[in-house]
This record gives C-alpha cells, sequence and structure tokens, in this order.
C-alpha cells in the first residue's frame, strides 16, 4: 500500500493493483470467459483456449454481462429485447484494460484472505478469554462455556470456536477508484483489498461514489525564457511605485 494526496491536502491510503492480460478467451449466452496470465503448457482440454487465442491462460473466470434483459426483469415497464440487443458487443481476444474505469468510480473487490492457520478463539472471533487473577492459571486465552446443560445437550451450529483462520473469499464493497494509469495497466485504488500480493483480485464497477468532484485540470506553466504573466504584474507595479520616489527625492535637492 501507499498514499496519495487529496486537493484539500488530506492523506489517504491507497492500493495498486496491475490488471494487465486481461483476455476474453471465450463467449457463451450470457457470459464471457476471460482469462488471465499463461500457462508454459497446456491440457488437452485447453486446447480449445490455445486454438482461439494462441495461448492457455492460467486462470479463468466467468464473467456475467449486464444485458437489457436483466433490466427488464427490475423494471417490468421496459418492453422486451430484442435477441440483437442482448447479443454482446466482444468477440474472443479482445483485450480487457483499466481503461473500462475512471476516478471517482465506485467498485467492489472479490478475494482470498489470508491465511492464519489454526487461531484460538482470541484471535479469530476477539474473546476477552478468562480472568487472569483469583487462582487461574490456564484460562487466560480460553473460550469458557460452549453450551448449556442436560437441555439442549448438544452444541448449537455455528458456534464461535478455535479453528482454521482466513483463506476465504471475501468481498469488500464500496471501495473508489482515486487513479487509472492506462500506460502501465494501474488501478489505484482508495484502501485495502483482500489477500497478499500477487494475488488474484476480481473487480466489478457499481456506480459512482456520491458527492464525488472532480480535481480541477492542472494550470499551464510557462514556456521557458518566458516570465509568468503574474510576475510582469508585479514588476509593473514595482516600477510605479518607485518613480514617485524618484522624483520627489530630486525636489528635495532643488530646494536645498
Amino acid at each position: 500500500m501507499s498514499s496519495r494526496f487529496t486537493q484539500a491536502g488530506q492523506q489517504i491510503p491507497v492500493t495498486f493493483i496491475a490488471a494487465d492480460s486481461n483476455v476474453v478467451v471465450g463467449i457463451l449466452q450470457d457470459k464471457v470467459i476471460l482469462g488471465y496470465g499463461q500457462k508454459k503448457k497446456a491440457k488437452k482440454t485447453e486446447n480449445a483456449y490455445l486454438k482461439a487465442v494462441g495461448f492457455a491462460p492460467r486462470f479463468i473466470k466467468e464473467i456475467k454481462l449486464k444485458t437489457p434483459k436483466d433490466q427488464t426483469l427490475q423494471d417490468p415497464t421496459l418492453q422486451t429485447p430484442t435477441p440483437q440487443d442482448t447479443t454482446p458487443q466482444i468477440n474472443v481476444g479482445d483485450k480487457i484494460t483499466v481503461s473500462i474505469f475512471a476516478p471517482g468510480d465506485e467498485i467492489k473487490v472479490t478475494g482470498v484472505t489470508k491465511g492464519r492457520g489454526f487461531a484460538g478463539v482470541v484471535k479469530r472471533w476477539g474473546f476477552a478469554g478468562g480472568p487472569k487473577t483469583h487462582g487461574q492459571s490456564d484460562r487466560h486465552r480460553a473460550p469458557g462455556s460452549i453450551g448449556a446443560g442436560t437441555t439442549p445437550g448438544r452444541v448449537f451450529k455455528g458456534k464461535k470456536m478455535a479453528g482454521h483462520m482466513g483463506a476465504q473469499q471475501l468481498t469488500i464493497r464500496g471501495l473508489e477508484v482515486i487513479e487509472v494509469d492506462t500506460a502501465k495497466n494501474l488501478l489505484v485504488v482508495k484502501g485495502s483489498v483482500p489477500g497478499t500480493q500477487n494475488g488474484l483480485l476480481i473487480i466489478e464497477k457499481t456506480g459512482k461514489v456520491k458527492g464525488y468532484t472532480p480535481p480541477p485540470p492542472p494550470k499551464e506553466k510557462a514556456a521557458e525564457g518566458e516570465p509568468r504573466q503574474e510576475g510582469r504584474e508585479q514588476e509593473e507595479e514595482k516600477e510605479e511605485t518607485k518613480e514617485p520616489k524618484e522624483s520627489e527625492s530630486v525636489e528635495k535637492k532643488e530646494e536645498k
């Protein structure tokens, strides 16, 4: 992670995401198959991708397209789209870059969290543990009671206990795109994302951030050898203020 400064001078944490070599390797009726990375050796089942794109992708993900058909399900007043309207304008071999995003977009990022191994209830769930005094010797990080007596006579499902922590799929919503670098295919996102460095992420655009105002355009720099306009005005004001002082000094000398 790193940080960026806003126009108001506020420092915000950001994460750099490299989104390169995303290629459309297949198209279904309402889905697109994206491939990321390359394999040295392709399996027989991946020969179809090898013929279509020219390489065997290392990771494959099916992404559902938002077609006009989905809009009619949300709003029944809309007319039913024709089959021509529902066909996506995407072809096999097209590259998906970060140019589809813009500063101010709201996105959700899905990834696999860091694996923590077998963890106790204090680390995994934030339990307080048992008392530290009054003769307690081995109850400092214990979970305590996990159920009742004869009734119900069992431990309820979903009880928070010790176990494997992390290495689970997690989606973070409401993240903001701060900057888009199309030359390097970098996406600068405000905040943190799940997973480790060099981990695989799925980024989806959900809308625009509320109250977002684009930054003002950068000021034009003056050419080399030409003074700035502000500097010229200041020099003219200085010359005007100097002239009356010189005339006053001359009049005083003549009087003497």
